[in-house]
């Protein structure tokens, strides 16, 4: 396939009326590089998880316009891409908005154009915008229209990839878990139960987005049909509903698309749609090979270059070899091929959206720090690969690229102490009564915590001056529990080592049975995501008996908790789950890290922001603090554990710690 001619199109257009100018001199001095058309993945199975379909774009910039602007649109044919009639290779970037405090994506977006992107790829997360449903959310942090406005202001292009399935290592693939408390809906199908809340929802994002499409003067030049569906299943019928969903919600007016694995292109494309290959390091050769095969008459993309890997809890931090994709992404733009880079930066999943793995033996909940060993850091920090990959773009630039934007240092915090303390049970809220225990979904919550209580001697006729062993069974829980008898823990259960009994003594007389169960992480991938309900759910079992009649107490914990805390007086006084408040005082803000190590598992807020997990096996030891969400002067820390810490102290320092502990 011939190279196509270096080149890039500054298309005069309008955002809804408001005129926008365009940065000409920033767009023509970036790289603006042949076309291409997208990789291919590789999805192998088991644990593929993380691995998101991209697509095509192109690289722009935008000027003033009046609403008679003639549109432009990107078309795939003949083996390239074509902007406004003339070719043009995408070398594009994924960043997502949810993983990036909203003061710093304008930031985010310079240093893409400075290390020589002209397009943007961003998931967009169902989850996030309609908690609830018939309840949606587009403001402040979910304003994704406008990230996808700046990044049309800052020069680039937009690849939009609306799922609703996304992957993307985020809690059920992007899914709210709303969707499961109907436990006959079939996730990801034809199941009119499924379509039905879908086509509503991509109806409603048309709305937010489809005025931002290239055809009606923004940036979004490409949208994504699903996401790499190819390695879920094979469904025809299912991928044609997608896509008239997509149309119906103004998304044809862009250049609509599909994303799989090499292997998986025949089960996860549509004749009529364009497709992009996504893959690893080391399979651009053998991935495009086999995309040129399967269309001989196709652009030629990676709609995904996974230039790094995430994190998951237990196991070791990911790194990945800079030599050999530099040397990869320099052998696709010099054969006019387009990519994707996932990540560009990764950012932080913060909150409880981290998602999870599951391979056939094991379940694999990932890390609140989405780092992947971007080219910039979690931080936003360019790394040693985003300069050797700007060495590579700035060969077929038509000119010198933007300057790298000023990067301002993190911060250190000296320790400073959690002095007052709330032990969890006293601080329950009104529960809900249940003869049998019930999911979490189906009492109406998404994430967080759920305990469950009962009386066993009641539920198991023993004789009450009689003590009694016997095995506690926990069936299907998730993720992780806790077993408290009469206020005192006895016992932990691991789903990740597929933990779900263990053997208890009830001591004589009435005897109260605590079942504390964390959501770790909705698995994001495979089939077993129809079915990723979280709490206890099927039921609880003493010595082959089943227990009833369960006080159920929700604990979503969305916002900064404010139970009523008291000083601390000793180190070890408290033994069970508690909140630990705190505080620091800054004369000057920056980005820090808080270092957990000493700590046990659980989450942290910051001046009322919630950051993210924690959990002292690792690999991440620190937790990222923007520095947009810190303040001059006192800054308030709760942070919930539902272990006794080591320590109760916490510091900030300047760079991420990665340790993985047995």
């Amino acid at each position: 396939m011939l190279p196509l001619l270096n080149c890039f199109v500054a298309p005069r257009r309008t955002y809804a009326g408001a005129r926008i100018a365009v940065m000409h001199a920033v767009a023509r001095a970036s790289v603006t590089p042949p076309v291409g058309r997208t990789l291919q993945r590789f999805a192998k199975g088991v644990r593929c998880s993380a691995l998101m379909a991209a697509v095509l774009a192109i690289g722009p910039t935008l000027s003033a316009a009046q609403s008679s602007t003639p549109t432009t649109r990107l078309t795939a044919d003949s083996s390239s891409f074509h902007f406004d009639g003339r070719p043009l290779q995408i070398i594009s970037g994924e960043m997502h908005y949810a993983r990036i405090p909203r003061a710093y994506w304008r930031d985010r977006l310079r240093k893409a154009r400075a290390m020589g992107l002209n397009t943007i790829s961003t998931y967009v997360f169902w989850n996030l915008h309609e908690p609830k449903p018939g309840v949606y959310d587009f403001t402040g942090q979910n304003d994704v229209a406008e990230f996808i406005r700046e990044a049309g202001q800052e020069g680039l292009h937009v690849i939009l990839r609306p799922g609703p399935y996304v992957c993307a290592e985020w809690d059920l693939g992007g899914y709210p878990a709303w969707l499961l408390a109907d436990s006959l809906m079939v996730l990801r199908s034809n199941d009119a139960r499924f379509t039905t809340p879908a086509s509503k929802w991509l109806d409603r994002l048309g709305h937010e987005l489809a005025p931002l499409l290239t055809s009606k003067g923004g940036p979004i030049m490409a949208v994504q049909v699903e996401n790499e569906y190819g390695s879920f299943d094979k469904d025809q019928a299912y991928l044609a509903w997608q896509l008239a969903a997509d149309k119906h919600a103004g998304f044809d007016g862009a250049l609509l698309y599909t994303a799989d694995g090499d292997v998986q292109l025949p089960n996860g494309t549509l004749r009529e749609v364009p497709a992009v290959v996504n893959f690893g390091v080391g399979d651009a050769d053998s991935s495009f090979a086999r995309l040129a095969r399967f269309r001989p008459k196709g652009a030629l993309m990676s709609g995904e270059y996974w230039a790094g890997w995430f994190d998951q809890w237990g196991q070791k931090h990911q790194t990945t070899n800079v030599a050999r994709q530099v040397k990869e992404l320099d052998w696709m733009l010099s054969r006019g091929y387009s990519v994707n880079l996932y990540m560009f930066h990764g950012g932080t999943t913060f909150g409880f959206m981290n998602g999870a793995n599951i391979d056939d033996r094991n379940y694999h909940p990932q890390t609140s720090s989405y780092d992947y060993d971007a080219a910039l850091d979690e931080s936003g920090r360019p790394t040693a690969k985003y300069t050797a990959f700007r060495n590579i773009i700035a060969k077929y630039a038509h000119g010198a690229l933007p300057a790298m934007p000023s990067i301002v240092a993190t911060i250190a915090i000296p320790e400073f102490s959690m002095r007052s303390v709330a032990p969890l049970f006293a601080s329950l809220p009104a529960p809900i009564h249940s003869e049998q225990v019930r999911s979490m979904e189906s009492v109406g919550q998404s994430y967080g915590y759920i305990l469950y209580r009962t009386t066993i001697a009641a539920a198991t006729g023993l004789v009450s001056n009689v003590p009694r062993s016997g095995m506690l069974a926990v069936h299907d829980v998730r993720d992780y529990v806790q077993i408290f008898v009469n206020g005192a823990l006895v016992a932990a259960l691991d789903r990740r080592l597929n933990q779900d009994s263990v053997a208890i003594e009830i001591p004589a007389g009435k005897t109260t049975l605590d079942i504390l169960v964390e959501n770790g992480g909705r698995v994001n991938f495979r089939k077993e995501l129809r079915t990723e309900r979280k709490g206890i759910t099927r039921g609880v079992t003493f010595a082959g008996q089943n227990l009833t009649g369960w006080d159920i107490y929700s604990l979503p914990m969305p916002t900064m908790p404010s139970p009523k805390f008291a000083a601390r007086t000793k180190a070890d006084s408290i033994e069970t789950p508690a909140f630990y408040r705190g505080s620091f005082t800054l004369t000057n803000v920056g980005d820090t890290f808080l270092d957990t190590r000493g700590w046990g598992k659980g989450t942290v807020w910051v001046n009322g922001h919630q950051l993210g997990r924690f959990w002292k096996i690792g690999p991440q030891q620190t937790i990222y603090v923007p520095a947009v969400w810190l303040r001059k002067g006192r800054n308030d820390v709760v942070v919930f554990d539902l272990v006794k810490p080591e320590r109760t102290t916490l510091t900030g320092v300047t760079k991420p710690v990665y340790e993985t502990k047995p």
